[in-house]
């Protein structure tokens, strides 16, 4: 089947999962300063006569910020989401959603009991019509409207703190687009000023599990816009790669032949139009992105400033970054050393952890590399490589938890960055999550990376990990325990073997065993356990 007809066929209208529900952008809701939806199922606000959820205060963390926004009360992102609602849906058990209507990630069933476990693959290991199948549903999305989610085209202040609504429809891909913009536009100060070092989902600790949830709710819009309850996002293990691999036409679109910098017309994602790629314009006019079409999706890959970015990142680069033991470090911004999350995100050498701005590594390079709208930070999830880059940087975040194994406390719970500390919730979603939510493997959040699973791993082996893993961290004292053991046990030993020589006197008979007996050897082995 032509991707065109299966792109028709699969044309419905199902829900969205963004910013801003539309069931709360309204002057009612946003005077109450209440979003609480009714469930569907029984109609009641938050499923609460289910005994799902029920319409709770927001709790805010009080935790201290790091110094990077000296401002306070400025901007709609701070706190979030205060400044709209200070009363949402706190869900129960394994429910989820903006109404509770939905099971957490992982979960599934009628009443979210049911356990489930996904593996993303990656793209080049997908059969002819799994690809198609994946390109049919990004272009679907494209062009399916959000029935849930709408987008807001003003700040609080220019609605008028509620009474003049300032709210836009947006198809489901877009609307991604514009939650990426959001988390990481600058802040509005009034006249014609900005302040540039902000950002909730890049530069601190935030960044790899903001991402991760990004990724997990464009998945599962996905698969209720498709009914494909097995839809996983595939990755590009970009790792040693001379070029583009997947710029081709019959993957994410090929060069176009007379401009290097537009998209194969054969690719139709040549006709596809960006959004929220004119910051300056935004900031200049002291306005939000309002999703209106900006032009063609950019893209030039290798043509990009080779002293900033020579190359994709390699398999030593990745290796070396894993071996960080940090997640986080110092000033928890890019300008942090020898941290994992920096390393990974490219602002730190990828060869020896110390920060350089003037340099992309890992995460960054391949945003650089690109050279077109995968290299704007706010526009960026306008090209659909961004899905596919980001699904694999997720998979080095998720080996990195798998080797070192951090308890939640290593997540920074204050000073970082404004919306970056643990107990943060994360700009721009609706319902809320917090940051440390997706400080967990994979696999707790119902997902998996097939380059990752271990099928030789029976339950017995599963049941000792945590175990060996504990037995590795106490190793040095244990190895110390057996060396202080092996010396006195020798020392006493020795003093038991001299008496008996002076007991017994120096019998000939008796000599040649202190040499040759088990104890010896025992003490020998034992020192060096």
């Amino acid at each position: 089947m032509s991707l065109f007809a299966m792109g028709f066929l699969l044309v419905i209208l199902q829900p969205s999962t963004g910013q801003f529900p539309r069931a709360c952008a309204n002057t009612q809701s946003l005077l109450r300063k209440e979003c609480c939806p009714l469930w569907d199922g029984d109609g009641s606000p938050c499923g609460e006569s289910s005994n799902r959820g029920a319409c709770q205060a927001i709790l805010l963390s009080q935790a201290p910020l790091g110094p990077q926004f000296p401002f306070s009360g400025v901007d709609d992102r701070e706190d979030w989401p205060s400044v709209f609602y200070n009363r949402t849906c706190k869900c129960k058990g394994n429910f989820m959603g903006f109404n509770c209507g939905e099971c957490k990630f992982g979960f599934s069933g009628l009443n979210c009991t049911e356990r489930r476990l996904r593996t993303r693959r990656n793209i080049f290991q997908l059969t002819n019509s799994e690809k198609d199948k994946f390109l049919a549903y990004l272009n679907l999305a494209k062009n399916t409207p959000s029935q849930d989610y709408v987008i807001a085209t003003g700040t609080y202040t220019q609605m008028n703190n509620g009474s003049n609504l300032m709210f836009r429809n947006i198809n489901m891909y877009d609307l991604f687009v514009w939650m990426h913009y959001y988390a990481s536009r600058d802040t509005l100060l009034g006249g014609s000023n900005v302040w540039r070092d902000i950002d909730f989902a890049h530069e601190a600790p935030g960044f790899l599990p903001w991402h991760r949830l990004f990724l997990l709710l464009w998945e599962r819009e996905i698969q209720k816009i498709t009914g494909d309850e097995n839809f996983t996002i595939p990755y590009w293990d970009w790792r040693d790669a001379e070029d583009c691999v997947v710029c081709t036409d019959e993957y994410m679109g090929g060069r176009h032949p007379a401009n290097p910098n537009l998209l194969s017309p054969a690719s139709f994602f040549s006709s596809w139009q960006v959004i929220c790629t004119r910051s300056e314009e935004y900031n200049s006019q002291q306005s939000l992105c309002n999703a209106t079409s900006e032009g063609p999706i950019l893209r030039n890959p290798g043509n990009n400033d080779k002293s900033r970015t020579p190359r994709l990142p390699s398999s030593a680069e990745v290796e070396f970054c894993l071996s960080l033991t940090q997640y986080e470090s110092g000033s928890m911004d890019k300008m942090a050393n020898y941290s994992f999350r920096n390393t990974l995100e490219g602002f730190a050498d990828p060869r020896t952890a110390i920060s350089n701005i003037s340099q992309s590594g890992l995460h960054n390079a391949l945003h650089i590399y690109m050279n077109g709208s995968m290299s704007q930070v706010q526009g960026s999830a306008n090209d659909p490589i961004f899905l596919l880059h980001h699904a694999f940087v997720d998979s080095i975040f998720e080996r990195w938890l798998r080797r070192h194994r951090p308890i939640l406390e290593v997540y920074p719970a204050a000073n970082a960055p404004i919306g970056h500390n643990r107990e943060n919730y994360m700009v721009p979603f609706i319902p809320l999550y917090r940051n440390g939510e997706f400080f967990i493997p994979s696999r707790e959040l119902g997902y998996d990376y097939e380059y990752l699973q271990e099928p030789a791993l029976d339950s017995f082996q599963e049941f000792l990990i945590p175990y060996l893993e504990q037995a590795r961290q106490i190793w040095p004292w244990l190895v110390g325990a057996a060396v202080t053991g092996g010396i006195v046990t020798a020392v006493l030993s020795s003093l038991i073997l001299a008496c008996k020589k002076k007991r017994a006197g120096t019998s000939p008979e008796i000599q040649p065993l202190l040499t040759e007996s088990e104890d010896y050897n025992n003490i020998s082995y034992q020192s060096h356990f």
